[in-house]
């Protein structure tokens, strides 16, 4: 049906007093779209929590298999490491479970929702408000898989670290003798009042019977 502007209007400058005609009329394959969309709309929320639902327990499966099943495992003390690979394994760490705790809580929240009161006057249509919802899932959905990720790979870079990094030097023992002098070395084995260093010139007996001064040395000084 037709309808004769009672005024010309007009449009940036340019004045139009023509007829407003309908469009084409809407064939079968518009109204298949229409009813598309609509139905995209109406499972959109539903099939992004059932995505994140899966998500979850998939992560949460890796995870506990890497942490609870001692998939990866290294040294059982960090101080057998040297000092600055023991801090980078602290960092690593703790990165991880940063990681880990956003990244779960990311997931919960794409898989049940945001925790909040909406005012009556705030709300939108059941179709706005689902989408708007849908989408903020999906963003956190995204966000909780990397996060998780991330988390897996810190772990394993963390007990990687462990095994590839340096020993930690054992502390070394000198202790001066009426016979031998002062020795200084690793305690290698303590038998029936003898004791055996490990020095830089091989290996030394020491008779603690003999022993005037024992003392605990982090490094042994240099001759």
């Amino acid at each position: 049906m037709r309808r004769l502007l009672d005024a010309p209007v007009d449009y940036g400058g340019q004045v139009s007093s023509g007829q407003i005609a309908p469009g084409p009329p809407a064939t079968r394959d518009h109204l298949l779209a229409a009813q598309e969309r609509d139905r995209l709309l109406r499972t959109e929320l539903p099939r992004v929590r059932a995505a994140a639902t899966a998500w979850r327990n998939a992560l949460a499966g890796l995870l506990t298999a890497l942490i609870g099943f001692s998939l990866i495992k290294g040294r059982a003390d960090v101080t057998m490491l040297a000092g600055p690979w023991a801090v980078t394994v602290g960092v690593l760490l703790l990165a991880a479970l940063i990681c880990g705790a956003i990244g779960a809580l990311s997931l919960i929240r794409a898989s049940n929702g945001r925790p909040a009161v909406a005012a009556v006057s705030g709300l939108l249509v059941r179709s706005a408000s689902d989408h708007v919802e849908a989408l903020a899932s999906a963003n956190a959905l995204r966000r909780g898989i990397a996060l998780t990720l991330a988390c897996s790979v810190l772990l394993v870079a963390a007990v990687a670290s462990t095994w590839y990094g340096p020993s930690a030097k054992p502390a070394a023992l000198q202790v001066t003798t009426s016979t031998v002098g002062s020795v200084c070395g690793t305690v290698l084995r303590v038998d029936r009042g003898t004791l055996l260093l490990k020095t830089d010139s091989g290996e030394v007996v020491v008779n603690l019977t003999e022993a005037s001064t024992l003392q605990a040395v982090t490094a042994c000084p240099p001759k």
